[in-house]
């Protein structure tokens, strides 16, 4: 098992390092292309929601990212000091409407459950907000 933790500044310029350092540690777990996608993908999301709505916008704050890999899986924590998130009060996103009835935010909680197979929110005063995001690697057949 390998377990490597980075800091970032909560800084949208920094969605391409988070990017690369996720997929350097993605990659030797064997996650083809499209899984990579989804997981630099439900990572973005989180990353920006971070510096959006727990952060008072771009850099109030650091974000911590922890990558936890085996063959089987990747877990992808991140970890801030900003406002809790309650996952619960998120309502659910109307997809069936049309695209200019749609407001324009509100999908990425939906983007990071679908893309991740597991989506754990937790936040303690001690700690802060902890979200932790795994992928498994589906084993060939």
């Amino acid at each position: 098992m390998k377990n490597i933790t980075q800091t970032f500044a909560g800084r949208f310029e920094n969605l391409e390092k988070v990017s690369r350092f996720i997929e350097e540690n993605a990659r030797p777990v064997g996650f083809d292309a499209t899984a990579l996608y989804a997981i630099e993908t439900a990572v973005d999301e989180a990353f920006s929601n971070i510096i959006d709505h727990a952060y008072p916008g771009e850099g109030a704050g650091d974000i911590e990212c922890t990558c936890i890999s085996d063959p089987e899986k990747l877990t992808i924590i991140l970890r801030d000091h900003g406002q809790p998130f309650t996952p619960e009060e998120v309502p659910q996103p109307v997809l069936d409407c049309c695209l200019e009835d749609r407001t324009e935010r509100g999908l990425g909680l939906f983007v990071m459950r679908r893309y991740m197979d597991e989506v754990v929110f937790d936040f303690s005063p001690e700690k802060g907000n902890t979200l932790t995001m795994t992928k498994y690697r589906e084993m060939p057949a």
